[in-house]
């Protein structure tokens, strides 16, 4: 067997929706040199608040009739809203809710978030589940693209059967952004109450460090030392300018917690967890230098100051760079690894390697050959000749692997620990 039929493609594809959106601030003023009083918000609040009560009620009855279709609760966003901007009004009096809601939707906008893309898949198994059944149902995580290429984290179920059998739920027509909770210990606290299904929340940046995007988040279920479970994601926060690695922790459908993390060796892109401690310290993969596997201990799961280089560039298809595809995996052999290699044309591949269980740094075989590749049927796409992936799932020496296209849209293959180890060399 050659590493190109390790894995078998699958003919279902997640594309981007632009009729997915969430509802999200929106905020106005003058240019610096223009810059005066009263500000725009105020003068947008007089001329509002200067209109008859009639032309106001039917004003709320065509917002209410637009946005009542598309979102659970528009009424309660444009209040929150309204209650988030009212001091930037100028002591203008609003009493009635309607002037209140009408404010609001002024000061909101509809975003489609994953309009331009939908990409770089993660995945873990769902809890409470029986690893000796045949079928199990998983958590998928994308990451979409929007208006001024702005990522967010939006989310998928499915089942699988361990073979070609792979269902993907149809997601809800809804999108439900977070709002923060509270903000201490190092911990943002965010509640997307509105939610009724995963696949309705959507982490959309809210934090300074988030600006211009919450990028490649990738799950892993961690197991700690306790026996406890938890379900924890490392991703990109994007502000623009700099990029730095932060942790999501408990997902669920309402709830959940993000927090920087800090040390010399967290402002990088591509951290991924290892799902149980190392010689009881908290392990994890990085790419720091831009170019090569990294090896991370921490006592503390958010202070990452240690680390050491353990693989580079070996073979022509990774000469440029190499990066993990997602968190390790655990099997009988090894921790096994999904990699990504950069090479001509900046073509990035999807390649692995089997690193010692007691030992992560010492590498016990990998990929010469890349196991995914840009095909003649699966290329293009917003950034051309990209494969990649931030997460794999195991059931049974099988491998489900979601990777991304192009940096647009999302497919699936799946193969076997066997088939994948043989390759190896």
């Amino acid at each position: 067997m050659i590493a190109a039929d390790v894995f078998t493609k699958l003919d279902i594809e997640l594309k981007p929706d632009p009729s997915r959106t969430v509802l999200r601030p929106f905020s106005f003023g003058y240019p610096t040199a223009f810059d005066r009083k009263p500000t725009r918000a105020e003068d947008v609040a007089r001329r509002v608040m200067a209109l008859d009560g009639e032309t106001r009620d039917r004003m709320l009855h065509l917002l209410r009739d637009a946005m009542g279709k598309r979102h659970r609760n528009a009424d309660g966003v444009f209040l929150r809203r309204f209650d988030g901007v009212k001091d930037d009004l100028g002591g203008i009096a609003v009493e009635d809710e309607r002037d209140r809601l009408l404010l609001g939707a002024y000061f909101s906008q509809e975003y489609a978030f994953e309009s331009a893309a939908l990409f770089n898949p993660s995945i873990v198994t769902l809890p409470d589940q029986d690893p000796d059944d045949d079928e199990i149902r998983f958590l998928l995580s994308l990451r979409g693209v929007g208006e001024g290429h702005i990522s967010s984290v939006t989310f998928r179920t499915g089942t699988w059967d361990g073979g070609t059998g792979l269902v993907v739920d149809p997601p809800s027509s809804q999108g439900v952004p977070p709002r923060i909770d509270s903000n201490d210990e190092g911990w943002v606290r965010m509640r997307a109450d509105d939610s009724q299904d995963i696949s309705e929340t959507v982490i959309f940046p809210i934090l300074p460090s988030q600006r211009q995007g919450v990028e490649d988040l990738r799950m892993v279920r961690f197991t700690d030392h306790d026996g406890v479970e938890s379900l924890i994601g490392t991703y990109t926060a994007f502000d623009g300018k700099e990029a730095r690695s932060e942790l999501l922790r408990g997902i669920n459908q309402q709830s959940f917690e993000m927090r920087a993390l800090g040390g010399a060796f967290a402002a990088y892109k591509g951290m991924a967890l290892f799902p149980r401690r190392i010689g009881d310290r908290f392990a994890m993969i990085g790419r720091l230098d831009s170019v090569n596997l990294w090896l991370l201990y921490s006592d503390d799961l958010h202070m990452w100051d240690e680390g050491m280089r353990f693989m580079g560039p070996q073979y022509p298809w990774e000469f440029v760079q190499i990066g993990n595809c997602g968190s390790p995996i655990e099997i009988d052999e090894g921790w096994l690894v999904f990699t990504h290699g950069v090479g001509m044309i900046r073509g990035y591949c999807v390649g692995a390697c089997l690193l010692d269980k007691d030992n992560p740094s010492k590498v016990l075989a990998r990929t010469p050959s890349p196991l995914l590749f840009p095909s003649a049927e699966q290329r293009g796409g917003y950034v051309p000749n990209v494969t990649y992936s931030c997460g794999a799932l195991l059931h049974k020496r099988r491998i489900l692997l979601p990777y991304a296209i192009g940096d647009q849209y999302t497919a699936f293959a799946t193969g076997s620990v066997d088939d994948l180890l043989s390759v190896m060399a």
